[in-house]
């Protein structure tokens, strides 16, 4: 399922369901199931004790000497100090200047893929930052509310503009969207940057003039038209659910940046003011935080989960389209028999072979000369080997994935030893690789998934009608679903474009290349999107030819797909057909 981002998402799971998040053990499932509010986080006390030793310990680390992004700039200007009087300030600025993403709003379902995922990630301990932040993300996913992302800005070294919009969005800077109120459409776009401060010695600008009336802050989107950021000493409007205050001068202590602010119960740490019903109250600023919430690729890794739970459910279902599509030109069974695949022990081929022949209630050994061919075409007779490929491929994406969303990356990691590490374990290469590896063995199955459903509209293979068409001399039958098919192939083609082969040199040289693990993510939901069509293109076709056959079979995968698919063969739009089929593909999965 998907949720684009002008829909607003639906309430959080009132039955009880949670996924519980230390730092150790999230999996796919748990990221898809807080992605789609269909459970609630539990955050184990155990793992918040970890993120506050880690912030003491690099409490205790900046106060004995400079820590990158601490003491200093970032990037380029790494070796730039920042004034202690600056400290405080120095973070925010580093989360405004690296909001600057751009391109679309991403949707809702992606937003909590990564809130689940670096809420994760920063309970396992390494990178310093306060617990308040923890806790505000794990309160966002309990609320059903999330940031407002740009498409663009990641190039698989730290998804930077996309956790800089998060944590503009956690102090209270950019609105939340979803929960319950309508999320904006996609023509709103993101609040405009914040004004810049005024000029030394230009008069303060009266107050009314500064402050929009209430019916201009917030425009008909919902979301603030700007975010003001005068200078220190200046009267503000408040945060979200507070009063006025005044920005004093950057604190030196490592206390919060003072904003509208309440005591926060059995902290002791002042927090910003509370923020209407429904929503995160924003959270106070301190030196570190910044970079620490910065550090990670968790937008590209929810993404990939996503890309993998949905990726791993077609596969799963392809076995039984196959199955179908099989059975319909009378293929060959040995090709699926156990010993061709125990020759060559791949788990993937082997899995899918056993698969086809548990749907279609096959021995392990199916007798030689089965099918009405000696051969058949590579779609029914390569399947194992093709689809199995992608089985293996899905299985190592998994891995990956479920490696990185359970691991500390951030630079400098404070390692519970109390060292700080400067490091490159942001650096994205392994799940750029295993996404650009999956894609390419998705497009190998989706291409015989395609071959298939040609076959299928063959008479000299089937023994029916071309194109499965019973109507007048000249009718079309399912002959449109192969270009329908093709079309949606094209997209996975040029999805399945590697990645990982782009180059950049950023940050005056310093960044001298990138993994783009952020452009194979998107690229790997796409392919998905484009083999569920392809998938149920050849379903409705499969299904078609098996009712036309003398003797439909009796198996559970064909009596689902042919009560949920709509009947009759005459000339007629099938986009509802395939919409059907595309709906019906989970069904099939649990088979």
């Amino acid at each position: 399922m998907s949720t684009t981002a002008d829909e607003p998402t639906r309430a959080p799971s009132t039955e009880g369901a949670r996924v519980v998040l230390d730092g150790a053990g999230l999996d796919v499932g748990g990221v898809v199931r807080l992605a789609d509010n269909d459970a609630v986080p539990e955050v184990t006390g155990e793992a918040l004790a970890r993120v506050r030793h880690a912030w003491e310990t690099a409490e205790r680390l900046a106060a004995r000497g400079r820590l990158y992004g601490r003491g200093t700039g970032v990037g380029a200007h790494r070796q730039v100090a920042v004034e202690e009087d600056e400290l405080a300030g120095h973070g925010l600025r580093l989360l405004r200047s690296h909001a600057g993403g751009a391109g679309a709003v991403l949707p809702a379902r992606q937003a909590r893929a990564m809130l689940a995922v670096r809420t994760n990630q920063l309970l396992a301990g390494g990178s310093g930052i306060h617990p308040d932040f923890v806790e505000a993300l794990a309160e966002a996913l309990r609320l059903g509310v999330h940031p407002a992302l740009t498409e663009y800005g990641s190039v698989g070294t730290g998804d930077l503009t996309a956790l800089a919009q998060t944590g503009l969005t956690l102090l209270g800077e950019q609105p939340w969207l979803g929960g319950t109120r309508e999320a904006p459409g996609p023509e709103a776009g993101l609040p405009r940057p914040a004004a810049p401060a005024r000029e030394p010695g230009r008069p303060a600008p009266d107050r009314a003039a500064r402050e929009p009336r209430p019916r201009e802050r917030h425009g008909a989107s919902g979301l603030p038209s700007e975010t003001p950021r005068p200078p220190r000493g200046t009267d503000v409007p408040a945060l979200p659910g507070g009063t006025g205050t005044r920005v004093a001068a950057p604190c030196t202590d490592g206390s919060p940046i003072p904003v509208p602010r309440r005591p926060r119960s059995g902290t002791g740490v002042p927090r910003p003011s509370a923020a209407p019903a429904g929503l995160p109250a924003p959270v106070a600023l301190r030196p570190g935080d910044a970079l620490a919430l910065l550090s990670s690729n968790a937008l590209a890794l929810g993404q990939a989960a996503l890309a993998c739970h949905d990726l791993t459910l077609l596969l799963r279902a392809a076995h039984a389209v196959a199955a179908l599509s099989l059975l319909a030109v009378s293929g060959a069974t040995e090709a699926y028999a156990a010993p061709v695949h125990a020759v060559r022990p791949y788990p993937g081929p082997a899995r899918a072979a056993a698969e086809v022949r548990r749907l279609l209630a096959l021995p392990d050994r199916p007798p030689p000369g089965g099918g009405r061919r000696i051969q058949d075409p590579y779609g029914f007779r390569a399947f194992p080997q093709v689809h199995g490929a992608a089985l293996d491929a899905a299985e190592r994406l998994r891995h990956v994935v479920e490696t990185e969303i359970n691991c500390p990356t951030e630079n400098p990691l404070i390692a519970p030893d109390g060292t700080a590490y400067h490091h490159g374990g942001f650096y994205a290469a392994p799940l750029g690789l295993a996404l650009d590896g999956a894609d390419l063995a998705l497009l190998g199955t989706a291409q015989l998934s395609a071959a298939r459903l040609s076959a299928l509209g063959r008479a000299d293979l089937t023994g029916l009608p071309a194109f499965l068409a019973e109507g007048p001399a000249g009718s079309s039958g399912t002959m449109i679903l192969e270009y329908t098919a093709h079309s949606a192939l094209a997209e996975l083609r040029a999805s399945a474009a590697p990645a990982s082969a782009g180059h950049a040199v950023l940050s005056h040289g310093l960044e001298e290349a990138a993994g783009f693990a952020s452009q194979a993510a998107r690229q790997a939901l796409r392919a998905v999107e484009a083999y569920r069509t392809v998938l149920a293109c050849e379903l409705v076709v499969a299904v078609r030819a098996l009712r036309l056959s003398p003797a439909p079979p009796d198996l559970p995968a064909f009596a689902l797909a042919s009560a949920a698919l709509p009947g009759g063969t005459e000339d007629r739009p099938l986009t509802a057909d395939v919409a059907a089929a595309a709906d019906l593909l989970p069904r099939l999965a649990r088979l």
